[in-house]
């Protein structure tokens, strides 16, 4: 198989380079944010440390963390490093904990970013005779920004479809032929069902690859998408405060994502005491922004945990690779003194040969937490008596227990009674934060 890159000089640049290349732009990144964003200055000077102390990649443990709150304390300029007439856009999370977090973009920044997302299309397989549909939310959310501008890159015909609207989603992909189809895994899974319901195979579609990212999906969750679409299916990852999708990304071994070195430094740090680890270690993933003009985050705390690695990968990329997220630091659900994280519990479903349709329910009563899992049933299964569907929910439970250490009831519900998502799927709802407890 030809290997093919979007930027071969950077992506398969000698691991020796890529150090040398980080060190040399880091030392320019930090003066230029030391002497441009007040808010990250006066967090050094109370470090104790200054410009003149960061020599290379081996100094930056000397610099203080930038966290998400520190990005909402400085909403909307706090951060900002040039004047407001050099911006040229904004994107922004979606606020649901607090303040949003409003990230800046020069055309420059536009341009880096837009170049990552096209690497991972050309990874992908992507190319100038390709037909991308873009089922990412549009607007303020990165996603259809980001895959957008990096279709328009590579030279794909680019089909703006925005999220939701689903029968339309199908009609475009199939009188265009789409062949790349980026959305959210969730919103994937849900194509497939769909398409399925209307008496689609998965070889009547031209699809041949998905660009699947912004929420947790398991290696189970890939297959079942492959199979119901007739793909195969590409993890990206990325976040506002970075840029967007295309801070990393799979290519064909589907093992880990290629980390863009040459605009991101990554390290792994123990999320507990905030010491690096080293390459191999689990822990939680700090990225520094090399490049950025508008909105340079130094040593920011991601809090999704995972494992990188420097492993020689059969794409010839010398990038770094990251593991999928294998859980957050911050969102992980403690139940009953328990850490549980949902992508845990999808794993089960799918093993057992359930749908990814499911509804975790956290709530504390009487000082207990309780600890409620809802999941569709196959409209083929709803037919069975109440002693079967109690048994099978039973079984599903040993499972759930096996893999967790807890014991959750589960319920099994009617197909298609769990709101459907055409965004971010809303798999949790936890009840305990009404009582002001901080979870």
């Amino acid at each position: 198989m030809k290997k093919t890159y979007y930027q071969p000089e950077m992506e398969t640049m000698p691991v020796e380079d890529i150090k040398k290349l980080q060190d040399e732009k880091l030392v320019r990144q930090v003066r230029y944010v030391y002497d441009n964003v007040p808010y990250y200055r006066d967090l050094m000077d109370k470090k104790g440390v200054s410009p003149d102390d960061i020599k290379g990649t081996e100094d930056l443990h000397k610099l203080p963390f930038l966290k998400k709150d520190d990005l909402r304390e400085a909403y909307p300029y706090g951060l900002l490093a040039t004047d407001l007439k050099n911006c040229v856009r904004i994107q922004s999370t979606s606020g649901t904990t607090g303040k949003r977090v409003v990230a800046f973009y020069t055309q420059h920044d536009v341009d880096l970013w837009e170049d990552c997302c096209a690497r991972a299309l050309v990874a992908a397989g992507g190319t100038a005779g390709d037909v991308c549909q873009v089922c990412y939310g549009y607007g303020l959310f990165t996603g259809g920004a980001g895959l957008h501008g990096g279709s328009h890159k590579v030279g794909c015909l680019t089909l703006p479809m925005s999220s939701g609207n689903t029968d339309r989603q199908i009609q475009f992909m199939m009188d265009l032929n789409s062949t790349i189809l980026c959305c959210t895994p969730s919103y994937a899974a849900y194509i497939g069902e769909t398409l399925k319901e209307k008496g689609y195979k998965p070889e009547d579609n031209k699809l041949k690859a998905g660009i699947f990212g912004a929420e947790p999906w398991t290696e189970e969750m890939r297959r079942d998408i492959e199979k119901s679409l007739g793909l195969k299916a590409y993890d990206i990852y990325g976040l506002t405060e970075l840029s967007g999708p295309g801070v990393a990304f799979e290519c064909e071994e589907q093992n880990g994502m290629h980390i863009n070195e040459d605009h991101f430094l990554v390290e792994v740090i123990d999320p507990e005491t905030g010491e690096p680890l080293p390459v191999g270690s689990k822990g939680e993933l700090v990225f520094t922004s090399l490049d950025k003009e508008a909105f340079p985050l130094l040593r920011y705390r991601t809090r999704d945990i995972c494992i990188l690695s420097r492993e020689k990968c059969s794409c010839g990329r010398t990038f770094i690779r990251m593991t999928k997220p294998l859980g957050r630091s911050d969102d992980m659900m403690i139940i009953r003194g328990v850490n549980v994280f949902p992508s845990q519990i999808e794993a089960v479903l799918l093993n057992c040969g359930y749908a990814p349709n499911y509804q975790i329910l956290v709530d504390r009563i009487n000082n207990t937490d309780t600890f409620d899992i809802n999941v569709e049933m196959d409209p083929a299964d709803f037919s069975d008596t109440p002693k079967t569907i109690t048994a099978k929910e039973k079984e599903l439970q040993n499972a759930m227990k096996a893999m967790l250490g807890i014991n959750p009831k589960v319920h099994l519900v009617a197909p298609k009674s769990i709101t459907r998502s055409e965004g971010k799927a809303v798999r949790v709802i936890d009840n305990r934060k009404r009582l002001g407890i901080n979870i």
